[in-house]
């Protein structure tokens, strides 16, 4: 039968109440007794109720991680990263994905609630600020992740997006690039708007005309980007170069170019963001911005457990560089055409 908390304070020869201010790490308890009623439980495996320490006020030690997308490989490895750091810290981790649907969004925010997480980290593109609005007003535990809500006080861990445009467009540029284009994501989204704005700058600095037709939205998934960069490519002043807000919308525009019996990089160069797994393994491999995706896990996790353990902390904003990782998928206009 499974271990209760009488199992415990019985073979550990102390009280039930004892065993409980073990487990909260609450009350005046002697190191050797504290190291004794956690021997016990060790050993009969005991797990304390999520559910009554729930009810009693308690932390459940448990976050909540919302998504967008689990396809996307980008939010795969934060979900590890968080994981990773939330587990070292003593928490588990319960994962939600919207799949970008702001009413899934509110449903899983709910449930969340209802299982009684001790804080929500969120890294969808949340549209509606009146769910954050509402999670602050109850002085719930929330934070940011590779998103960005500047008009709220909330902690929020991001990379400079618009660096990390100018980084994408500069380097095309710099190879010779003129006809440049963009393809996005919803650009309500405060990441897409800001890697945007800095591939602008990035062609005002070189005296470079912005030309609002290269600049193209797409879905959330590779066969939207797929479409997208097929119609740039099948028009009559197609682009030598294209910037893709992210590895997975890099990886559409590496299938539409092939599907036309062209070449990367030798008819098209290609620029992504993120430098997930994916980079690596597309051919050619991808030259991409990449965001410090581990760090920024362990830097979420630390921010929201110091908010649930101090719910009027100072609101923290931690905005991280990226760089930018050089591969195949990049080359002169016309430079493998003319060999």
């Amino acid at each position: 039968m499974k271990a209760t908390i009488y199992d415990v304070a019985k073979q550990a020869g102390v009280s039930i109440a004892t065993v409980s201010k073990v487990i909260n790490q609450t009350g005046r308890i002697s190191e050797e007794t504290r190291a004794k009623v956690n021997r016990i439980m060790q050993e009969l495996n005991y797990q304390p109720s999520v559910v009554a320490s729930a009810l009693t006020g308690k932390q459940t030690f448990t976050l909540g991680l919302l998504l967008p997308d689990l396809a996307n490989p980008f939010f795969a490895e934060i979900a590890r990263s968080v994981e990773d750091r939330a587990h070292e810290l003593g928490f588990s981790v319960m994962i939600c994905s919207t799949d970008n649907n702001l009413l899934r969004e509110e449903r899983n925010i709910s449930l969340l609630k209802q299982k009684s997480v001790d804080g929500i980290i969120i890294a969808t593109g949340v549209r509606n600020d009146a769910i954050l609005k509402d999670l602050k007003k109850q002085n719930f535990p929330v934070a940011l992740i590779a998103r960005d809500m500047p008009s709220l006080a909330i902690d929020t861990v991001l990379v400079d997006d618009f660096i990390g445009g100018h980084m994408a467009a500069s380097h095309l540029i710099e190879q010779g690039h003129r006809q440049i284009a963009v393809i996005a994501e919803d650009t309500l989204v405060m990441s897409s708007k800001e890697r945007i704005r800095g591939y602008r700058f990035a062609l005002e600095e070189a005296g470079i005309a912005y030309n609002p037709e290269l600049v193209r939205i797409s879905d959330f998934k590779v066969t939207d980007a797929k479409q997208v960069a097929g119609e740039m490519l099948d028009s009559s002043q197609p682009p030598t170069a294209i910037f893709a807000c992210n590895d997975l919308l890099a990886t559409g525009v590496i299938q539409a170019v092939r599907e036309r019996g062209l070449s990367v990089p030798g008819d098209l160069s290609i620029v992504g963001f993120d430098n997930t797994l994916l980079a690596t393994i597309v051919d050619p491999p991808l030259t991409t911005v990449a965001q410090p995706i581990q760090e920024m896990g362990q830097k979420v996790v630390d921010l929201i457990i110091r908010i649930i353990n101090d719910k009027n902390s100072t609101k923290q904003r931690i905005v991280m560089l990226p760089e930018l990782v050089i591969r195949s998928s990049v080359s002169r206009p016309g430079e493998y055409r003319n060999k």
